[in-house]
């Protein structure tokens, strides 16, 4: 590494025998071998990317030191390296620097205008941008039980409304009436939503960046749970078997109806567990739970694990498999609880590890995308499958386990 040499032409090996230099000796492997960060990579670093996955530093104080020596870097190439030629500038690039340069102070000063017009908004803002991860998790942890309370409401709403089924028979269904009824399939469906459960819960015991992932899990199963209180809540199906015993008008005032939804709630909703209910058709419950807790293990363990993943997708399906056999559910809603739970869980990650779609237009996704927004904004990029001992014993399991 010359000392005249451009920093946007190091190697992964050069940023290495830099990073020695200015005394970080301890990263130079983390970013020359682990991440293959050269001078181009070093030059596009922000103070994020030293705090956030896959780099996530610990040490405050390096996390500083080296971000001022990466920002000086920065600020002694920020003009492009083409417009030289021959050892001095053309006069055409001149002025094409200059019409870059008032360009980038008149969006400054129009950018200072709009943030002293609204100071408020900014920093109402910044109170929520320095929540810290853990609080985060927390809100939406606290968002997802909220939201299940309501559903739980909405679910003894409906039982009393119910259709009555001597004039409402069970709709047509071409599954329902092709498949005969199983009367065990619905405990066996709840039994697969168990096991993969336990094997989430052990993903999260083990992942690095659990408090990450719990809260998204928490944002996508609130939100999905959200829209299911809405659809059952506006249309009431028929029930589909004759084989369940629904009856309306069970809980009279508000207060039983209450006191229901804490037992549907504590209950997870699980007839093992002694809940039952009619009326909250539509949209399958019981196919979003075994969809998301399949999609959430496969995208946070690592691609060699293919045993497990194709375990995790025979469970979802023969889950969705026994709740038709069991007459619980017509199959719309099982298909329209698939589709939207595995769309939306694709869709919230595909935004979330693609931090180009995140920053294009960061005000528009603060107004359509609030807890998004929220929730993301401290995440860069992909999250790594990383594996720790999270407890400090004992103290031979405490080195961390890494696999991608």
């Amino acid at each position: 590494m010359g000392q005249g040499q451009d920093v946007r032409n190091w190697t992964c090996k050069d940023v290495g025998l830099w990073l020695q230099r200015k005394g970080f000796t301890d990263y130079a492997d983390l970013f020359r071998n682990d991440h293959k960060i050269d001078g181009k990579a070093l030059l596009a670093l922000n103070e994020d990317d030293l705090r956030n996955p896959p780099l996530e530093l610990k040490i405050l104080g390096d996390i500083k030191r080296l971000w001022l020596a990466v920002e000086v870097l920065q600020k002694q190439h920020h003009r492009p390296s083409s417009l030289l030629s021959n050892g001095y500038v053309k006069r055409k690039d001149i002025d094409q620097i200059d019409t870059f340069e008032r360009t980038a102070a008149t969006s400054a000063a129009w950018l200072q205008e709009d943030i002293d017009s609204d100071d408020d908004r900014v920093d109402f803002i910044h109170v929520f941008s320095n929540i810290s991860q853990t609080g985060r998790t927390l809100i939406s942890v606290l968002y997802a039980f909220t939201v299940f309370f309501v559903t739980s409401f909405v679910m003894v709403f409906v039982h009393d409304r119910v259709p009555d089924m001597k004039k409402y028979p069970p709709l047509p269904d071409i599954v329902l009436d092709n498949v005969p009824l199983i009367p065990w399939a619905f405990k066996m469906c709840e039994v697969t939503a168990l096991i993969l459960g336990v094997v989430l819960a052990i993903v999260l015991f083990f992942h690095k960046h659990r408090v990450i992932v719990i809260r998204r899990m928490a944002g996508l199963c609130g939100t999905v749970f959200l829209l299911r209180c809405v659809t059952m809540f506006v249309t009431s199906l028929s029930v589909p078997g004759i084989h369940l015993e629904c009856s309306g008008k069970l809980y009279g005032d508000t207060w039983a109806k209450i006191q229901r939804a804490f037992v549907i709630l504590f209950g997870f909703g699980l007839s093992v567990n002694g809940v039952r209910t009619c009326g909250d058709y539509m949209f399958s419950g019981h196919t979003v739970s075994i969809t998301l807790l399949n999609f959430f293990i496969t995208e946070y363990t690592p691609a060699h694990m293919y045993y497990l993943h194709t375990c995790c997708w025979v469970l979802n399906m023969f889950g969705i498999f026994f709740i038709l056999a069991a007459h619980e559910h017509y199959s719309i809603d099982v298909v329209i609880a698939f589709y939207i739970s595995s769309r939306l869980f694709l869709y919230y990650h595909t935004l979330a590890n693609t931090r180009a779609l995140k920053c294009i237009d960061s005000k528009r996704t603060r107004v359509w995308f609030p807890l998004f927004w929220f929730f993301e904004e401290k995440v860069s990029g992909k999250v790594p499958n990383e594996y720790e001992w999270p407890l400090k014993w004992p103290s031979f399991l405490c080195p961390k386990l890494k696999y991608q």
